[in-house]
């Protein structure tokens, strides 16, 4: 089982040919409002790939909480976990022509108290992996129990300090690459030396580049993303963790289970929205389909499933 602790939100979605200048008005083609979150987002994608999935995020008892919480339900995530004590927050995302996207996210009433009940609860029912995502990264220390995997997606973590705390606590943490080299200040020499110091997979993400991943054993394991036409990266990197998780909690190993995370986030981006990931056969597909002018390693793929 995994259970996924972290952001839920509204995103409120604006597609513009590119990212307004301060003090600059630029139209949106469309505005949109879908559901987001880092945790929400990764809960859906893990679900998607067919693992024993529940959400325990912070809403409200309201109507737009309710439609937001049955979205989830509806891709099969156990949202019972859910508490209904507070509000559903809000997170404004532009998407430029490119597909890239500029988030300001609004922050939520999940505090450390939630962390730890829901890890309690998660090891009286016999344990699983805790996902905490980069807002509750100072908050691993506490919901650390027997039987429990933790795991951390470091986005939205600022602090170099509890970012390295949080690797030394959890077996298995993504990050990506601008975040851990630039906003962390932790420089990729020394990222094989964070897994093997500290006893934990390390998956470092890098967009269209790829991932790589520093194993506990010093193993080291480098993959391009699928060449896809990108149409919108929003909630890539989270589909890239919930796929991973449920890879790992499907018995693979960190590696293969990385490799099929890869896939899922490009093939995520090819659809609009924060919750693209990908069904298991078409991963499947695209894994078996080495591109024609690519080392045997790439691949392309184009998208065919439906995605609710």
């Amino acid at each position: 089982m995994i259970v996924f602790c972290g952001y839920a939100n509204l995103d409120v979605v604006g597609r513009v040919p590119r990212f307004p200048r301060p003090d600059e008005r630029v139209h949106a083609t469309a505005v949109e409002h879908l559901s987001g979150g880092m945790a929400a987002n990764a809960a859906a994608a893990a679900a998607r790939a067919g693992a024993d999935v529940a959400f325990a995020g912070v809403v409200g008892d309201d109507p737009l909480s309710e439609w937001f919480l049955a979205e989830l339900a509806g891709v099969g995530v156990d949202v019972g976990w859910t508490a209904r004590s507070a509000f559903l927050s809000t997170a404004i995302v532009l998407v430029d022509g490119d597909g890239r996207r500029s988030v300001v996210s609004q922050d939520d009433a999940l505090d450390a108290a939630h962390v730890a009940a829901v890890a309690d609860r998660l090891a009286a029912a016999g344990g699983g992996l805790l996902y905490l995502d980069g807002y509750r990264a100072a908050e691993l220390g506490a919901a650390a129990r027997p039987g429990v995997t933790l795991a951390v997606d470091l986005d939205g973590c600022d602090d170099r300090a509890t970012a390295l705390a949080a690797i030394g606590r959890a077996e298995h943490v993504v990050v990506g690459r601008t975040r851990l080299e630039h906003l962390l200040g932790v420089p990729p020499a020394s990222w094989p030396g964070l897994a093997t110091g500290r006893r934990t997979t390390v998956v470092v993400t890098d967009g269209a580049a790829g991932w790589t991943l520093h194993g506990a054993d010093g193993s080291v394991r480098t993959e391009p993303a699928l060449p896809v036409d990108v149409v919108d990266d929003t909630g890539a990197g989270d589909c890239f963790a919930g796929t991973y998780l449920a890879g790992l909690d499907a018995g693979l190993s960190p590696a293969r289970a990385a490799v099929r995370a890869g896939a899922a986030a490009s093939l995520s981006c090819t659809v609009r929205g924060a919750r693209g990931a990908p069904s298991p056969s078409l991963v499947d597909a695209a894994l078996a389909r080495p591109a024609p002018d690519a080392p045997q390693h790439r691949r392309t793929a184009v998208r065919t499933d439906p995605v609710s």
